[in-house]
């Protein structure tokens, strides 16, 4: 086993200029501008069978909205993409689309530079919210009230969608601000500026939707009492437990849950203010994981490591993902599991560390340690749901929400998406596109219920 160096504890805010701090979170990508939006459509061969919206969870009409740019019509553009999915602003920032609709696009396939359909539909989106009117108006209303626990992209996108069609919406939300994941959890320099919020409040444009936050189902609401109270209920809880190394030294000063990290940065308004170590270690392989070391080395961290068990190809993180880590100066270690974590005077001093193989399909360690010095580390190994106040009353598979299609729960009434759900893929424009087919289906059912009422 190598000899540790120790280190102690040298977690510190103001390793870097306000300036300087600034600079590195500013926006990933700045927006196209109106000759460049048109120079780029100009690219797209508007295939008739688009393997790019066929790749596309929530089905935007990919090669539609492009036309309509091509054309001069940004406002027709968005009006396509948002009918499809209404967080199309916010998942043109943050949406993997290298592994999505652009890692199929014919452009891409031929030439290895795919249009940047990501680009163009933050063009279009961003069009219109500056316009500042909303593209969509309510049906007439029908009476029916809908609870959505979860103001995350999956409850965002039931809620507008059941206001569209007429129905009253309520949307509880644990937290002080109303956008999950968009809110708290992606890095900041992919959606600066406040955007989350923005977005909220362009969806809420709509008309009949009410938001209540500093909500919690099993603490301040009871599905049972929902369920009396409303005429049909939809759970987009998220993932609000984050998986456990079970390994000694985990409760350290200085080790960290990513997620918990993440959250915290995105609602500091001094950036520059926020402790960040010497020499941070991150442990996991997912976009989190690249998220939480590309801030620690955009806040100032000299050393930042990146750890996963696993070879490069098993990331979940995507290889633009991971060359957006190496570009910012983050060092990608794979075949490493966490064995301890080493500590002084309770404080994270390093990690120890074992190489791993892979024999007969399965992951196994090798017996061979290395030890790595570090006083901050963060786990971004995995997030779990929390089932408070759904205990012994819903159907759960491996530790999440079971559904069907139409995203129906086991318990008449109620319907649940996003990253609460067995399956799910825990990326928001899955979440988007469960939100909007629970809807319709609890439209159909609520409609179908009043007909059958009326007869």
């Amino acid at each position: 086993m190598n000899e540790l160096r120790p280190v102690g504890p040298d977690i510190a805010s103001a390793r870097l200029d306000p300036e300087i701090i600034a600079a590195h979170f500013g926006d990933l990508h700045p927006p196209l501008g109106a000759h460049e939006a048109l120079v780029e459509a100009d690219r797209c061969y508007f295939c008739y069978d688009a393997p790019c919206m066929q790749a596309c969870p929530t089905s935007i009409d990919i090669p539609l909205f492009i036309r309509e740019i091509q054309a001069g019509n940004p406002t027709g553009a968005a009006k396509t993409i948002l009918s499809a999915n209404i967080l199309g602003g916010m998942c043109a920032r943050v949406c993997p689309t290298e592994t999505l609709c652009e890692e199929v696009c014919v452009r891409e396939v031929a030439e290895g530079k795919p249009v940047k359909i990501g680009m163009l539909q933050r063009y279009a989106t961003d069009h219109l919210m500056e316009r500042g009117d909303h593209p969509f108006r309510r049906a007439p209303e029908t009476g029916r009230r809908v609870a959505v626990v979860g103001a995350g992209p999956a409850g965002l996108s039931c809620a507008h969608r059941l206001a569209m069609l007429g129905h009253d919406v309520t949307v509880y939300d644990a937290r002080p601000k109303p956008g999950g994941l968009d809110e708290y959890g992606i890095a900041a320099y992919k959606a600066t500026n406040d955007f989350a919020q923005a977005e909220v409040a362009f969806i809420l444009k709509i008309g009949g939707i009410a938001i209540e936050t500093g909500r919690a189902l099993g603490r301040d609401l009871d599905l049972d009492s929902l369920r009396e109270d409303f005429d049909a209920v939809f759970l987009g809880l998220g993932l609000a437990g984050v998986n456990a190394l079970g390994i000694d030294g985990e409760a350290a000063s200085g080790a960290h849950d990513a997620v918990d990290w993440i959250s915290d940065l995105r609602q500091t308004s001094d950036l520059a203010g926020l402790p960040v170590g010497r020499r941070v270690v991150v442990l996991g392989g997912g976009m989190t994981a690249v998220d939480a070391a590309v801030q620690a080395k955009s806040l100032g961290a000299e050393e930042v490591t990146l750890v996963y068990r696993r070879g490069r190809e098993a990331m979940n993180a995507s290889g633009w993902e991971q060359e957006l880590a190496q570009t910012r100066g983050v060092q990608i270690r794979c075949h490493l599991q966490p064995k301890s974590i080493l500590t002084e005077d309770g404080h994270v001093a390093g990690i120890e560390l074992e190489r791993t193989a892979t024999v007969d399909g399965r992951l196994v360690g090798t017996g061979e340690t290395i030890v790595l010095a570090a006083d901050q580390i963060f786990k971004a190994i995995g997030q779990s749901f929390v089932a408070r106040g759904l205990d012994e009353v819903i159907r759960l598979e491996k530790g999440r929400i079971w559904v069907d299609a139409a995203r129906r729960t086991s318990l008449p009434g109620v319907w649940a998406g996003g990253d609460c759900i067995f399956e799910g893929e825990d990326l928001t424009v899955v979440a988007v596109e469960d939100g909007k087919i629970a809807a319709m289906d609890i439209h159909a059912a609520l409609m179908g219920a009043a007909q059958m009422a009326a007869e």
